[in-house]
């Protein structure tokens, strides 16, 4: 992107009221050094005018449209569910708006791709929110396989539980793009792409699906070129838990608390085993949704690129789409 922004902040609208954005998008705005929330739609005034007054935010619209005519807003927030993610970040392009899109960007490639030429043509810049890339532990875990700290990378796992037991519920709806693996899933095989460092060249997959088709559990094993296997699961039926690690040829690491998730104002501990020998890291608290917001506006206001392509995007879309064929 070849324009910046010649001002300090960057002014966010953001496109509905989903949890995502209340709990965490929206207060790592507000905290940020380079953005502040200054508009908020819904599908109704009333709903917007609520969400708008307790979390302190000027303005708000009872459309998305109407969001989109403001001329004030420099970039928009986009948690709207998977299967509208592409055709209104494509509406915000339109409008002449940067978007920052929550993950997964879409279910399909071919609706990444779209979103990524609508946004090149325009010269805007297009993100995906997939915040736990920032995490300095998320950082650490990677410096450390790539650094030998294992010994030669042989194995990965990964698992990623949390129970939603609403049937009605948006992730457990086929035509909302609701399923485990898009919803908890894309962190799984991100982490693992990240460790392994490289892009699988098989996949294979299971799930047990809903009524609606929609996959509530399932489980997909990744190889590597290199020939490292990364195993991983993920439901929407099951207590919560986020975990990963990794296994070499002369020692192991765990994350068996907070995993991908790493709470804001939580320190994390990296466990490290290298022969007999075993020690913890501590990674200090770190809100990861601010670094990211914090990147994304650094980009509109200096030029600087961010620091995660939409060439990740894809190749993790690739996966995703590669193991949703196994029950599709």
């Amino acid at each position: 992107m070849n324009n910046k922004l010649k001002k300090n902040k960057i002014r966010w609208g953001i496109l509905s009221t989903a949890s995502i954005a209340r709990n965490s998008v929206i207060p790592a705005i507000q905290t940020s050094k380079n953005g502040e929330v200054v508009a908020i739609a819904s599908r109704t005034f009333k709903k917007a005018q609520t969400f708008a007054n307790e979390l302190k935010i000027p303005k708000y619209y009872g459309s998305y449209e109407e969001l989109l005519q403001d001329s004030d807003i420099d970039a928009i927030y986009n948690p709207l569910p998977v299967s509208m993610h592409a055709g209104w970040s494509i509406k915000c392009a339109e409008a002449g708006i940067p978007v920052l899109c929550e993950k997964p960007m879409a279910a399909k490639v071919s609706d990444v791709l779209q979103m990524i030429n609508t946004f090149a043509q325009k010269d805007l810049l297009l993100a995906e929110a997939h915040m736990y890339r920032y995490h300095p532990m998320t950082k650490k875990v990677i410096q450390m396989i790539r650094g030998g700290e294992i010994g030669k990378l042989c194995t990965m796992h990964s698992l990623f539980n949390a129970f939603i037991s609403d049937p009605n519920d948006i992730r457990r709806q086929k035509n909302t793009g609701g399923g485990a693996l898009l919803d908890l899933g894309c962190y799984n095989v991100s982490i693992m792409r990240h460790m392994a460092g490289d892009e699988p060249v098989s996949v294979k997959a299971l799930a047990q699906l809903n009524d609606d088709g929609v996959d509530i559990s399932m489980g997909g094993v990744l190889q590597f070129p290199s020939g490292v296997i990364g195993h991983f699961g993920c439901s929407m039926e099951s207590p919560f838990e986020c975990s990963y690690g990794a296994a070499g040829t002369e020692g192991k690491i765990l994350i068996d608390y907070g995993g991908m998730v790493a709470w804001p104002n939580e320190e994390f501990k990296i466990k490290h085993w290298r022969g007999d020998d075993y020690n913890e890291i501590i990674i200090s608290a770190a809100n990861h949704y601010q670094l990211m917001v914090e990147d994304f506006a650094n980009e509109l206001l200096t030029g600087q690129p961010m620091e995660f392509s939409l060439d990740d995007t894809v190749k993790n879309i690739r996966v995703i789409e590669n193991l949703m064929e196994f029950w599709i």
